[in-house]
């Protein structure tokens, strides 16, 4: 047995576990997030996909004890008891689950990918999921999904309409009318 400590969902844990253990069966079996799903065991599938440290790795690849000390993200760790996560939300509005069982490491992998591209292209985000595999071949409204989900985070992002102007310098209902410009070269 060896000894891990590890955070999961904003969690700390500590454990003894052997050192064979799958970090995808260490967070099914001890820790009870069956939101992972064991799909192929192979890493193939991708459906056992979660955030370690930052990058979205097959959890089916990797052993618990390599994930010592990190920070773990799974599909239930991203929504919140108020609100889910936008690509939750999108998946569920544009019918990108079908069975659902690659729903998961579907979503795990965008969230990576908005990450690093927050404004993907349709192909950006076929090749960004190219290593999740949906066998009910739903593909296109993942592609739609993502791309809500995108466009969801950018506005999100974006200043609300007139908050650059309202915390401006001399900006605000004490500050003088802007004079009408003209051209520099009328006259």
């Amino acid at each position: 047995m060896t000894r891990i400590s590890l955070t999961v969902d904003g969690t700390a844990y500590e454990d003894d576990v052997e050192p064979r253990l799958l970090l995808v069966h260490y967070l099914r079996d001890r820790l009870g997030l069956t939101g992972t799903p064991v799909g192929c065991d192979t890493s193939n599938c991708g459906a056992c996909t979660v955030d370690l440290d930052g990058d979205s790795v097959k959890s089916c690849s990797v052993l618990a004890v390599q994930a010592d000390g990190s920070a773990v993200t799974t599909i239930q760790g991203l929504a919140t008891d108020a609100e889910w996560d936008p690509l939750q939300t999108a998946f569920h509005e544009q019918h990108a689950l079908q069975c659902g069982y690659c729903t998961p490491g579907m979503i795990m992998a965008a969230r990576d990918l908005l990450k690093e591209n927050p404004d993907p292209t349709p192909d950006e985000i076929r090749h960004g999921l190219e290593g999740n595999l949906c066998r009910c071949t739903g593909y296109q409204n993942i592609v739609r999904a993502v791309l809500a989900a995108a466009a969801e985070e950018r506005r999100r992002r974006a200043p609300a309409p007139g908050a650059e102007e309202a915390h401006a310098p001399g900006a605000g209902p004490e500050a003088a009318p802007a004079m009408p410009r003209t051209p520099a070269s009328a006259g």
